[in-house]
């Protein structure tokens, strides 16, 4: 229902205010424009996303098939078992779904958007196998998508590869600012589902683990205030990568030790990659396109041009707000939200308040409506219940977080 009231207002918001261009300020082309964005957000979600995503898809889920029967998979999930017991209380214990959960929280913490989306998919696909209601998300989905919408960012490698094509002076200073902004978002998001769902928080399995985090990023923190800026990009560019080839070698050498056929294996996996690939494009043209009339009738524009207005009006500082545009389209598009990061970077440069301010909102969430439409859509949920809140309440969060961060370190 809640994907559904969204939909139809992208397109109904857009059709009035292209309407008002038309009627009161001449606007001939408007319409025209939407139409060809139609066409374009169509193909781009198809031929750009859905087809590449095709070869991602078969490839990850074939080695998570061989880390399944290696063991591995078993192993990740007993290690966190604890922790996610209680946090997906529903989910059996030494499920393949717990497994598939910390692979894509892992991935999402080292920006690799490629392993990310795929062994999300195979989460939901999982955890869609202990749902009793097909259509209606269960709490462990919800729990799931709301922490992966607030996607807590370790290394943002490809924001601070942006910033180096942009020849920015120090293309990691926004790593810490990215870090600091996306914790907020990610307990913000745990917070407020376990509100919903009744988890308690508070007892000494959750406090351990939540601490055990909390230390870690603080540990995080201070050891890369304390290195060179060029070290910092170096590890970077290398730990992510590092770590995926190393799980890629590590499932396929438990597969041996297991005396599975890894090739069949691989392949049983990837033929699931590859249809679940092929069912999210109808919920990737909807959506997709929806965001594309909404963004070409010029709503963005306005709504930030709005905002800019009442911030002034208060008499408070609106530095920040020409890179309000990527706050907004972030959760509707990466690729959008993308986009507008570097157009602030080119125009106000990139290491101006506002391009930096850009690359803290572009790293502090993930986008919100694209991940709950490919995600639901991927196993067919059309009852989202309390997703929706509680994921635009982190991304909410996130943004604010971002954009205050900002202040402190940059303005």
């Amino acid at each position: 229902m809640a994907l559904n009231i969204v939909f139809i207002a992208f397109f109904l918001i857009a059709f009035l205010v292209a309407l008002v261009r038309l009627v009161f300020f001449g606007d001939t082309g408007i319409f025209q424009a939407m139409v060809n964005g139609i066409f374009d957000n169509s193909r781009f979600a198809v031929m750009d996303i859905c087809l590449p995503l095709i070869g991602i898809m078969a490839f990850w889920l074939g080695i998570m098939k061989v880390g399944e029967k290696g063991g591995v998979v078993r192993t990740l999930s007993k290690i966190v078992g604890p922790f996610f017991s209680k946090l997906f209380p529903e989910v059996p214990k030494d499920h393949p779904a717990l497994g598939a959960i910390l692979m894509n929280f892992a991935a999402n913490m080292l920006n690799l958007d490629n392993a990310a989306t795929p062994l999300g998919l195979k989460a939901m696909e999982e955890l869609q196998s202990l749902n009793p209601v097909k259509d209606t998300a269960t709490n462990a989905q919800i729990m799931f998508l709301v922490l992966n919408a607030s996607s807590l960012t370790l290394l943002p490698i490809n924001i601070m590869a942006y910033r180096s094509q942009l020849h920015a002076a120090n293309p990691s200073d926004v790593f810490i600012p990215i870090l600091i902004a996306t914790f907020f978002s990610v307990m913000t998001g745990l917070i407020t589902v376990s509100i919903y769902q009744r988890i308690n928080l508070f007892n000494r399995v959750m406090l351990a683990y939540l601490g055990t985090f909390v230390l870690a990023i603080g540990g995080l923190l201070y050891y890369f205030s304390t290195i060179p800026s060029s070290r910092i990009n170096l590890i970077s560019s290398v730990a992510g990568n590092l770590l995926l080839v190393t799980i890629v070698i590590l499932f396929i050498t438990m597969g041996l030790i297991r005396k599975i056929n890894v090739y069949d294996t691989f392949i049983e996996g990837a033929k699931e990659g590859f249809s679940i690939a092929i069912r999210i494009i109808p919920y990737l043209v909807a959506i997709l396109v929806a965001i594309g009339l909404f963004r070409t009738s010029g709503c963005l524009d306005y709504l930030v041009q709005g905002i800019g207005s009442l911030v002034h009006l208060f008499g408070l500082n609106t530095d920040f707000v020409p890179a309000l545009p990527v706050a907004f389209m972030k959760p509707l598009s990466g690729s959008g939200a993308r986009g507008l990061m570097i157009e602030v970077m080119q125009k106000y440069g990139a290491d101006s308040f506002p391009g930096r301010v850009a690359c803290v909102i572009q790293g502090s969430t993930e986008t919100t409506f694209y991940v709950l439409a490919v995600y639901y859509g991927a196993v067919n949920i059309k009852k989202i219940r309390h997703t929706l809140p509680c994921a635009l309440l982190a991304e909410i969060v996130g943004i604010i977080a971002g954009i205050c961060v900002a202040y402190v370190f940059f303005h």
